[in-house]
């Protein structure tokens, strides 16, 4: 089975019509294939696109973040990887320490934006994965950032708009300071949609399954305080024009302004395009 999905996972992922062939019913995928229909929970495929980084690295271990009541806890135990899960909620570790005993220690009991991620796993690397709070997501993947050397690997379900926001390309309404700064060092992959009626009760918002694997960038080439300082200057005021948003960062009088660049808008400019804004706003800074 996992053969086959692998397979249809490889194929599909990619294709525009997904959410027309991965229907969301009661609480379940269906995917035809030939004359038999697989039915497959949503966390289920949460832990497959988890997983898929065995394909071609380490068995990794994994780190879920907000598990809540254990519904995707308890498919990631038999899954024979460590396990561990940060949960704030009393309420929530309460229950996770009486239904999921075997865990013991590895129940945290934290808040995970104050989290040192450095020591977890003695500082291997680990998959990131959960059904992530809605209100903090974007905060979450701030942190992975911050640990991006450690996360070679990062999937889980949130808001709709966000994973839009995330996988959007240059020249897309939603693309912006999450997209530049994920894509900087890491493959986005929007892999599916989850309608709000799979959830009892329904939420008012859809939600998605991403994926986010490391790509090869080791460095970025430029200044990366400044790089990430000029995104969110100009995401900031994304309807100005560069030469408008950037400027509390370089003065509108400043010789490079003049650059045809800076006509702009930031949702023009692709990843290597912030790389090299941010090295020649570097250099004109330095001659000031």
């Amino acid at each position: 089975l996992i053969i086959i999905l692998e397979y249809i996972f490889d194929i599909l992922r990619f294709d525009k019509h997904f959410n027309c062939i991965i229907v969301i019913g009661n609480d379940f995928i269906r995917i035809p294939l030939i004359h038999h229909v697989f039915k497959l929970g949503i966390s289920d495929l949460l832990i497959y696109s988890s997983f898929l980084i065995g394909k071609t690295g380490p068995a990794l271990p994994i780190l879920e973040v907000g598990p809540g009541m254990g519904v995707l806890t308890q498919f990631l135990i038999p899954k024979g990887r460590p396990v561990k899960v940060v949960e704030l909620d009393f309420e929530s570790v309460a229950y996770l320490r009486e239904n999921f005993a075997e865990l013991g220690d590895n129940i945290i009991e934290q808040d995970f934006l104050k989290m040192d991620l450095s020591a977890l796993f003695n500082g291997n690397p680990f998959v990131l994965t959960g059904n992530y709070p809605y209100n903090i997501s974007s905060q979450i993947f701030f942190k992975m950032l911050d640990y991006k050397d450690l996360i070679p690997c990062c999937t889980g379900m949130i808001q709709k708009e966000v994973a839009e926001r995330i996988a959007a390309c240059p020249g897309n309404k939603t693309y912006g300071i999450l997209s530049v700064l994920i894509q900087a060092w890491y493959k986005v992959e929007y892999l599916f949609t989850v309608h709000e009626h799979v959830f009892n009760p329904p939420p008012k918002v859809k939600s998605a399954v991403i994926r986010m694997t490391r790509n090869e960038t080791k460095e970025l080439g430029c200044n990366e305080k400044l790089f990430k300082q000029i995104v969110k200057t100009t995401f900031n005021q994304r309807r100005k024009t560069l030469r408008n948003s950037i400027s509390p960062i370089l003065e509108k009088g400043n010789p490079l302004s003049a650059d045809p660049i800076f006509n702009k808008r930031p949702e023009q400019l692709s990843v290597e395009d912030f790389i090299e804004l941010t090295n020649r706003v570097e250099q004109a800074l330095a001659t000031e």
